[in-house]
């Protein structure tokens, strides 16, 4: 799973003065066991790219919720694969 956080700039600026910005993110990237993160600008908000393996949709609210609270974010969600995904895949639709 691919989640995009796109932080609002004041409530992120608040959080980065109260000094729980870095807490919020490393937090979560410890409990989703995320594959990678990057971090950049746009649309010129602070945004967050978080790959995650996520084994049950359930979940979705206790992983926003922090995010939607802590810094204003807006949060998207997007099903990735994996090159091995790919193959598999890719496999099971080529012909033998």
């Amino acid at each position: 799973m691919l989640l995009k956080v796109q932080m609002d700039t004041q409530t992120s600026n608040e959080a980065i003065k109260r000094g729980s910005l870095l807490k919020i993110i490393e937090g979560k990237l410890d409990e989703l066991d995320a594959e990678a993160a990057y971090f950049t600008v746009e649309d010129g908000c602070r945004t967050g790219y978080i790959f995650f393996d996520l084994a049950d949709p359930s979940q979705m609210p206790k992983i926003s919720e922090p995010f939607f609270m802590e810094v204003g974010a807006k949060i998207h969600y997007s099903p990735v694969m994996n090159a091995e995904d790919l193959r598999k895949g890719i496999s099971a639709i080529t012909p033998s």
